[in-house]
C-alpha cells in the first residue's frame, strides 16, 4: 500500500507536490501505526543513496521529516540511524536536496530528549569530522542547537565536544571555521560560571588564534575566582590551560600556574578534576623541572600539589580516590526491562525500541541521573505503544526504583568520595562578642 504513495513523491514535479506528497505518505503510515510503519522508514533508505536521481533524495529527505513530525518521539529508534545520511546530503550538488536534508535533520533530531544529548554526539561528531564542509556546518549548526534544548546535558560533555569543535575551527574552509566559532561560543555560554562570563569571547579566540593565549592568561590571571569549579568550567579552560603550560615566557607560565592553582582550591568533587590531571600534570612536571628560576618552581609544585589534591590523589598510586563506583551497560539495562516488562510482546520491532530505551536509561546512570521524571521521560514516550497509560507509567517507575536501589548498594559512600586531603588552612582566628 505504501508504495504508490512512494512513487508519488519522487515523480511529483516540484518540491511542494513533493512535500504534499510526503506528508501523504506520513498520514497513510500515522494510521497504519509505527509497528507496520517501519518498513516505510527503512524503504527510504535506499532513495537517500541514490546518486542519479534528485528526486528520489531530495523526496527520502522530506518523507523522513514528514513521518517525524506525523510519529514524534515513538519513531526516534527508526529515525536516528538514518542521520548519518542525512548529514551526507547537506553536501549534495544539488541546491533542493541540501535544503531538505537541513528539513529532515532538524525534524529528526529535534526529537530526543534532552537526556538523549549523549546518545546524538557521536552522530553529529562523525559528520563534523569525516563529512564534507556543507555536511560540517550543518552538524555544527545542529549541536549548537542543542545548547539551547539540553544546555545543562551539553555543559556536561564538554570534555568530549571541545576537541571535536576545537578542530573544525581549523578547517581549510571560512565557512565551516565560522560556524565552528559560533557553535564553541555556544557551548561555552552553557558553563554558567559567572567568573568566566567576561572571559569567554577571549577563550573561544585564542583557539582560533594562538597567538592571544598569552593576553587571555593575562586577563584570567586577574579574575578573582569565588564560584565552585565543576566539570564545565575545567573542561574549557583546560586547552588554554595546557597552551599557557606550553609557553616558554616564564611569566605567563607562572601565570598559567596560579591559575590552575586558584581554581582547583573551589573544585569540591574530586571527579571533576581526576579527568584533567593526565592533561595538566605533564606541563606542570616540566616546570618544576627546567623552571628559570626557584621562585616559578616553587609556583608550578604549589598548583601541582593542588591539583592532585583535589582531583582525589596521585595518578596510578595506590592512595587515589576512586570516583566512579561502578559502570552499568545497556545489556544489563535491558535485563532489568525483561522481568518487568511482561505487557510487551516478544518480537524484532520491540526489541528495536527496548535496545534504545536501554540506552538511553545506561546514560542517565552514566550521569547519575535518578530524578524519576527523567527516566519516565526517557522510557514512556517509546514504550507507550506497547500498553495502556498505567501499564507504561508503571513500568517506567519500577525501572527507576529498581536503578536506585541498585545505586544505593553500589555507589562510593559519601566518606569515600569526601576522603580527601583537607584544604590548606587560610584563617585560624579565636572570635569573641561583647554588648555594651
Amino acid at each position: 500500500m505504501s508504495a504508490p504513495l512512494i512513487d508519488a513523491i519522487v515523480k511529483a514535479e516540484n518540491t511542494e507536490l513533493r512535500q504534499a506528497a510526503a506528508d501523504a505518505l506520513a498520514a497513510f503510515a500515522k494510521s497504519e501505526g509505527l509497528v507496520k510503519s517501519v518498513v516505510i522508514i527503512e524503504s527510504l533508505s535506499p532513495l537517500l543513496e541514490n546518486k542519479k536521481s534528485v528526486p528520489h533524495r531530495e523526496g527520502a529527505l522530506l518523507a523522513l521529516a514528514s513521518l517525524a513530525n506525523a510519529f514524534g518521539q515513538a519513531a526516534e529508534p527508526f529515525l536516528i540511524p538514518q542521520m548519518p545520511k542525512v548529514f551526507e546530503l547537506y553536501s549534495d550538488k544539488m541546491v533542493p536536496v541540501r535544503q531538505a536534508a537541513g528539513v529532515a535533520s532538524k525534524a529528526i533530531m529535534g526529537l530526543p530528549t534532552r537526556y538523549a544529548v549523549r546518545l546524538l554526539l557521536p552522530v553529529v561528531f562523525h559528520a563534523i569530522k569525516e563529512s564534507k564542509w556543507q555536511s560540517k556546518i550543518g552538524a555544527l549548526d545542529i549541536l549548537s542547537g542543542l545548547t539551547e534544548s539540553a544546555p545543562q546535558q551539553i555543559s556536561s560533555a564538554l570534555s568530549d565536544i571541545i576537541p571535536i569543535i576545537s578542530e573544525a575551527m581549523w578547517d581549510s574552509k571560512p565557512e565551516v571555521r565560522d560556524q565552528a566559532t559560533k557553535t564553541t561560543t555556544d557551548c561555552f555560554n552553557v558553563v554558567g560560571n559567572p567568573d568566566l562570563i567576561s572571559s569567554i569571547p577571549y577563550l573561544v579566540g585564542c583557539i582560533n588564534r594562538p597567538e592571544e593565549a598569552a593576553d587571555c592568561i593575562h586577563q584570567l590571571a586577574a579574575t578573582t575566582f569565588v564560584t565552585t569549579v565543576e566539570e564545565p568550567t575545567l573542561a574549557i579552560m583546560c586547552p588554554l590551560l595546557v597552551r599557557g603550560l606550553a609557553e616558554r615566557t616564564p611569566s605567563i607560565q607562572r601565570q598559567t600556574a596560579v591559575i590552575i592553582d586558584n581554581m582547583c582550591k573551589l573544585v569540591e568533587n574530586p571527579a571533576h578534576a581526576q579527568q584533567f590531571l593526565p592533561k595538566l600534570l605533564p606541563g606542570l612536571d616540566r616546570m618544576i623541572e627546567i623552571g628559570a628560576s626557584p621562585e616559578l618552581r616553587s609556583v608550578a609544585e604549589r598548583a601541582r600539589s593542588t591539583l592532585v589534591r583535589v582531583g582525589g590523589g596521585e595518578p596510578g598510586s595506590k592512595d587515589q580516590v576512586v570516583t566512579i563506583a561502578y559502570t552499568v551497560s545497556s545489556t544489563q539495562v535491558l535485563e532489568s526491562f525483561k522481568e518487568k516488562a511482561k505487557f510487551i510482546k516478544e518480537d524484532a520491532f520491540s526489541a528495536s525500541v527496548l535496545a534504545y530505551v536501554s540506552t538511553l536509561c545506561a546514560e542517565l546512570i552514566a550521569a547519575r541521573n535518578f530524578e524519576k521524571d527523567a527516566w519516565v521521560s526517557s522510557i514512556v514516550p517509546y514504550i507507550s505503544i506497547f500498553g495502556s497509560d498505567a501499564e507504561t507509567a508503571t513500568f517506567a517507575e519500577e525501572i527507576n526504583a529498581f536503578w536506585v536501589d541498585y545505586d544505593v548498594k553500589n555507589a562510593l559512600s559519601n566518606a569515600a568520595v569526601a576522603d580527601v586531603e583537607e584544604g590548606e588552612l587560610l584563617c585560624d582566628c579565636e572570635f569573641s562578642l561583647a554588648y555594651g
